[in-house]
């Protein structure tokens, strides 16, 4: 598994399409940059590399046009017996929770939503795709999405027509150019934030800058090669999956420059992981956004 949404609806759906069709047309690559500060807490840095805040999940299903049914309860009884009514119907089910309730993810204060598939509830234990856990338990990660409190998309036909890469494509590319959100926060996103990265990393001075905003070098740059390569995105900031995605419907000019980008990426992560110092990321990190400049003319 490179992604972790696309083998997911890989697994869920079968695999015609491969993951990287599934990357694509759930909004492909992105870009969010922000520090988290709260109050008796070390900044938290926050990079994610996909598309975003939009779910790729249900995204990827629209686009390749898979009937399904989305829904919702503020109630955890009711929330229970939609479960068990669409699995006992022979249904496909992927359900929103905190990722951090679950018992094989890292425990961490504020709640992160993730889609998980259920194969199946057996007395008081639910069986996921990626493991099996209580049910009182699996309630509790399902009713902290709050945003998305019980969110069950059941799969209700199979796929027919051609998926909208398009459509897609071009989703990928107003988010890379803004605005996203429509608010001030917009600056964080896109190619503003990817420069806004470069910029603070190679800032020394200003409270803004790496240097003095995080002080403990080796926690910051194992958070930022996780933020690259891990969480939220595929290996090396999910280029190399957008280039697979672009070779496969013909974009190949496109592709060739998403490929470049991955590579600085990958070069990102690589000194990150070196411990480099913050300057020399930040230069690494302008020389990506110069790649993802060109990518967006192209795809444009």
């Amino acid at each position: 598994m490179t992604h972790y949404e696309s083998a997911l609806l890989r697994r869920v759906l079968g695999e015609e399409l491969p993951e990287s069709m599934w990357f694509g047309l759930g909004g492909g690559i992105g870009f969010m940059y922000f520090v988290f500060e709260y109050t008796g807490e070390p900044p938290h840095l926050s990079i994610i590399a996909q598309a975003h805040p939009e779910p790729m999940f249900v995204r990827a299903l629209e686009r390749a046009g898979v009937p399904h049914e989305v829904r919702r309860t503020g109630s955890a009884k009711v929330a229970e017996r939609n479960l068990r009514a669409a699995l006992d119907a022979g249904r496909r089910v992927v359900c929103r929770v905190d990722r951090h309730r679950l018992p094989w993810r890292p425990d961490f204060p504020f709640p992160e939503p993730i889609d998980v598939d259920v194969l199946g509830v057996s007395g008081d234990r639910v069986r996921l795709g990626d493991g099996e856990m209580p049910l009182e338990a699996f309630l509790d990660a399902w009713s902290a999405a709050k945003k998305e409190r019980h969110q069950l998309v059941e799969i209700t036909g199979t796929g027919g027509g051609r998926p909208d890469v398009a459509g897609a494509i071009k989703e990928t590319s107003a988010r890379l150019t803004g605005p996203v959100l429509g608010n001030n926060f917009d600056v964080n996103f896109g190619l503003s934030g990817m420069r806004k990265l470069a910029e603070q990393l190679g800032d020394t001075s200003t409270k803004q800058g790496w240097t003095r905003r995080f002080p403990d070098a080796e926690v910051a740059l194992d958070r930022l090669a996780v933020c690259l390569d891990v969480d939220y995105t595929a290996p090396a900031a999910s280029r190399p999956l957008f280039a697979e995605f672009l070779a496969e419907v013909g974009e190949d000019a496109a592709s060739r420059i998403y490929r470049a980008s991955g590579e600085i990426w990958a070069d990102v992560v690589s000194a990150a992981r070196a411990r480099e110092s913050y300057p020399r990321i930040g230069e690494l990190v302008g020389a990506a956004v110069q790649e993802e400049e060109r990518g967006v003319a192209a795809i444009s």
